[in-house]
């Protein structure tokens, strides 16, 4: 009956949302999990909630003109996707990155509901950007390019209203030029966007938030075990900064790292990455913007062009680049090589074939909307401290980002327990659905 009313749900959604294959993938994947739930609690069916929270609130597009350095005249295309607000202000990141469209935004702005309800903060989601790309153009251009991006994006956001924050191709710099153009614009200094300067209205530990806290719900997740996350090999994808914390905090935990990656491949370390090499790490993808094939010309290690980490021998996997980087045939890998444990960094970076794999050889799977709502969680923060005109110590945000890391894990356990296991995607699907059906509820028609 449930599979039935699941396949009549999914042509719906494909009809009105047509071409927007990540998008439909998001959903089939909650909804999965949500429709026994919905069976049991029919007050939900009713007000069709779930109808409801697959519909953008807003969605809103515009055009971005600019000028490069040698003034031409540029065109890109702006996103912002208001999904839901039920629980709080809009927030969620905007991603500059040539495979930006609308589809998915809307599947990013989706996931982006249920990890804010998760973090127990008050927080709506959200998701915007461009296909601009940031690679290869210059501080001035890319200072150009975000005015008139944010001239537009103005309208449309503020501190009570929608809090965008960084994603990928928007790091500090990007948030900076943004925000000095919200300012000139609205004559006024509010905490519009999180992810700001540490000197003007930022918070500590931000730039490490979705990786210390996708390692701090892993490590939730072994201790369920009676496991620890010393001495085990990780794996790791991407080298931007949700793989560089990661990294950090394995380090400081005493795991070993032996690969990182970027689009043109990945290096393997079998010595393992320490703090120097990441030092390295940091520099080259931060400032030089380098690739990261220059680590393995450093250090001596292999390169692997055109490859993606996932036939090295490991404990644990952290996939920490893009959507869909995990196939059926990786998952399948990773198995048989002896992975126990796999932390989603990035925003379903697992297809639908691969998470069975996992979930059929138990493997302990933590789905990204848990495993990396750290950022997001720490963005709330710098929210609270940006309305309260304080700032917190770097151990205060980091343990607050700890105990809410934690909270989450024991929300998908509450939902999710089957047994003795524990299956996190259902436990995060629902316990994130939960608080904002309720709110929609109480809320009426909206």
């Amino acid at each position: 009956m449930a599979e039935a009313k699941l396949k009549e749900f999914m042509r719906m959604v494909i009809k009105k949302n047509p071409s927007e294959a990540e998008f439909h993938q998001a959903v089939e994947e909650t909804a999965r999990s949500i429709f026994p739930f919905l069976q049991k609690n029919p007050k939900y069916l009713k007000a069709k909630i779930l109808e409801r929270i697959i519909e953008p609130e807003r969605v809103i597009m515009f055009r971005v003109p600019w000028l490069n350095d040698k003034g031409e005249v540029c065109l890109n295309r702006g996103y912002r996707i208001q999904m839901n607000s039920a629980i709080g202000p809009y927030k969620g990141g905007l991603r500059f990155h040539p495979t930006v469209n609308l589809g998915i935004l809307k599947f990013l702005a989706f996931e982006q509901v249920f990890k804010n309800s998760l973090t127990t903060l008050p927080m709506g989601g959200a998701k915007g950007g461009s296909d601009f790309d940031p690679k290869g153009k210059s501080d001035n251009e890319v200072m150009k390019f975000c005015q008139s991006f944010m001239t537009e994006l103005s309208k449309y956001i503020g501190p009570d209203t929608d809090v965008p924050a960084g994603d990928i191709g928007v790091g500090g710099r990007e948030i900076g030029y943004l925000f000095g153009q919200y300012k000139r614009l609205k004559d006024e200094f509010t905490g519009v966007l999180t992810g700001k300067g540490l000197n003007w209205g930022g918070s500590l530990i931000r730039p490490e938030a979705t990786g210390y806290g996708c390692v701090y719900f892993v490590q939730e997740m072994l201790k369920s075990k009676g496991q620890s996350i010393s001495g085990k090999v990780c794996v790791i994808s991407g080298s931007g900064n949700v793989a560089q914390y990661t990294t950090q905090k394995l380090i400081q935990l005493g795991a070993k790292v032996v690969t990182l990656s970027d689009s043109n491949g990945c290096v393997y370390d079998e010595h393992g990455i320490d703090e120097k090499k990441l030092d390295f790490v940091l520099e080259l993808k931060n400032v030089r913007r380098g690739r990261i094939r220059e680590y393995a010309q450093k250090f001596n290690c292999k390169y692997l062009e055109n490859k993606r980490p996932w036939g090295a021998t490991c404990d644990i996997a952290f996939p920490s680049a893009t959507q869909n980087e995990i196939s059926k045939e990786d998952a399948k890998v990773l198995v048989k090589n002896g992975c126990i444990a796999v932390g989603e960094g990035a925003n379903m970076p697992t297809t639908p074939e691969g998470i069975k794999v996992f979930q059929d050889a138990k493997i302990l799977f933590a789905p990204g909307k848990a495993a990396n709502a750290g950022g997001v969680a720490t963005s709330g923060l710098e929210m609270s401290q940006n309305s309260l005109r304080l700032s917190w110590s770097r151990e205060e945000a980091d343990e607050r980002l700890h105990n809410i890391m934690i909270a989450i894990h024991q929300q998908c356990a509450k939902y999710g327990r089957k047994g003795k296991d524990i299956d996190y995607v259902t436990g995060a699907n629902i316990g994130g659905f939960v608080k904002v059906a309720d709110a929609m509820l109480d809320q009426g028609l909206v």
